[in-house]
């Protein structure tokens, strides 16, 4: 039985920092600062990657100017309260490996690997992360300039610190909550399915 009161209740002891890690919607629009920035892309910067590709991308916009135009390829539901992050980002992945220019269809599970890395960082920085799969690709190719033949768009992302919920529509204040998890005996089998 879930304790709906507290959904962050591992069934086994694990580091606090997967537990603490959570999307919220309300975002500070406080600029981050150049550190800041630097330790989110850093720890990004070291997750592992098959052959060592290191196949991500992360394009990033902090002036107002810029998150503007990022925002624009969100979709409607995420625009009001993305937009007031003082971080969006987009995930990109390279398609083929840099090595032999063969198609890399493991750079997906590397970009993931990289965008968990800058998540968790985000938490000892005192921010939160939130990914978004709700954007027009066409439109983020468009805005970021990305050759298509190259790269894949996989997600974007609003960094910050946490705001106000009160400043949410009352349905999205509404979910502003860390979220429940499936049972461990749902995502984890031995031996086959």
């Amino acid at each position: 039985m879930i304790d709906r009161s507290n959904p962050r209740i591992p069934t086994v002891d694990i580091d606090s920092q997967f537990l603490d890690r959570w999307s919220p919607r309300a975002f500070d629009p406080t600029p981050l600062s150049d550190e800041q920035l630097a330790a989110l892309f850093e720890a990004a910067r070291w997750a592992p990657s098959c052959y060592n590709d290191q196949p991500w991308l992360f394009l990033y916009a902090v002036t107002a100017e810029d998150r503007a135009r990022f925002a624009e390829a969100l979709l409607p539901a995420n625009q009001p309260w993305a937009a007031r992050a003082p971080l969006l980002l987009f995930v990109l992945c390279r398609r083929r490996f840099a090595h032999n220019s063969q198609e890399n269809r493991h750079a997906p599970f590397d970009a993931g690997a990289a965008w968990l890395s800058l998540a968790l960082q985000a938490r000892k920085l005192g921010l939160h992360a939130h990914a978004m799969a709700g954007f027009s690709r066409q439109k983020a190719y468009e805005i970021l300039g990305v050759p298509t033949e190259d790269y894949d768009i996989m997600a974007a992302v609003a960094v910050g610190r946490r705001g106000a919920a009160e400043l949410l529509p009352a349905d999205v204040a509404a979910r502003e909550k860390p979220s429940e998890r499936k049972p461990l005996a749902e995502v984890a089998k031995e031996g086959k399915y």
